[in-house]
């Protein structure tokens, strides 16, 4: 299986347990790799035989910029089941980065796996 990934997509959205971050948006940072088998679109050079992953940047942004959850796992969990649903893909691979979260570390986040791959 081939990968279509999508690096370092920032988005800014309501997340956090705290009452002052329940007042803010702050910045969360998405690495998103999918499954998908390319060589359809290898061979016809036309986008409607691949992952459009500019469909799914834009999707991924819609979702987050207008959600409010308390737990970056819920925010990862959620994403990768639209991607998983409403692309087709068999799996996909979600790394969300809370950036500033911790003072002293420059990223904070989880990693999940969903799907088969």
């Amino acid at each position: 299986m081939d990968i279509i990934f999508l690096s370092d997509l920032s988005i800014e959205t309501v997340i956090g347990i705290y009452d002052w971050e329940r007042e803010i948006k702050q910045t969360v940072v998405f690495d998103l790799e999918m499954a998908a088998d390319i060589r359809k679109a290898a061979s016809s050079d036309h986008i409607d035989d691949t992952l459009d992953y500019k469909s799914v940047a834009k999707r991924v942004i819609q979702f987050v910029e207008a959600s409010e959850f308390q737990l970056v796992e819920t925010l990862a969990e959620k994403v990768a089941d639209i991607i998983l649903t409403e692309f087709a893909v068999p799996w996909v691979r979600v790394k969300l980065d809370k950036t500033g979260a911790i003072r002293g570390a420059s990223g904070v986040g989880i990693i999940i796996e969903r799907g088969e791959k």
